[in-house]
């Protein structure tokens, strides 16, 4: 039973992607100017190479951000049910929450927070 679901579920999916493609092949607008396929940030044309090193902080800040964003994500459906759970909800949540903090503790320390 679940086998057939989950092919009829598949074909589905590839049917309609399949489907998105070829509608959007068929009444996209073309446009073969090779400026197209040029870099462009913003309305504004570029100059020299796009390929410029970023600072980490920025990617240890996005890290962080998306940590707690997911946090939040979790925190929300838990406090839905604790209720139906007791104790153990706590008892999970709050480990939950202890590695999420020693792993703030962490990147404060190792200056990950810090824009030099």
């Amino acid at each position: 039973m679940y086998f057939t679901l989950f092919i009829t579920v598949l074909l589905t999916a590839v049917t309609l992607v399949l489907a998105a493609f070829v509608i959007a092949k068929l009444i996209g607008p073309r446009s073969y100017n090779p400026v197209k396929g040029e870099a462009f940030e913003c309305g504004i044309p570029t100059r020299g190479s796009s390929w410029l090193p970023m600072h980490v902080g920025y990617y240890l800040f996005a890290i962080l951000f998306l940590m707690f964003d997911i946090e939040t994500v979790f925190l929300y459906p838990w406090a839905v049910v604790v209720k139906q759970f007791g104790a153990m909800a706590l008892v999970s949540i709050g480990f939950f929450l202890l590695v999420l903090v020693f792993g703030l503790a962490y990147a404060w320390r190792k200056g990950a927070l810090e824009w030099k």
